[in-house]
């Protein structure tokens, strides 16, 4: 299993929160989504012989929530 932090600045509500756990949530090998809304971070707990932080970019790209850093570093 890992854990990724991704930082998406897009995140400013419950409704950000509710489409984002909703679009990765059902991507395969995911176990968990958390969305902190103040500090504009989403947690992901993944297998990641099965996915990866890459298609997590692709796909809040395609929702309007474009990652711009990945555990602090520069996506």
């Amino acid at each position: 299993m890992a854990i990724t932090i991704l930082t998406v600045p897009e995140i400013s509500c419950e409704h950000c929160e509710r489409a984002i756990t909703n679009a990765l949530t059902p991507l395969d090998g995911v176990v968990g989504v958390e969305v902190n809304i103040p500090e504009h971070q989403v947690r992901v707990d993944y297998d990641e012989s099965r996915t990866n932080v890459a298609k997590f970019q692709e796909v809040l790209q395609e929702e309007d929530y474009p990652v711009t850093a990945v555990d602090g570093r520069a996506a």
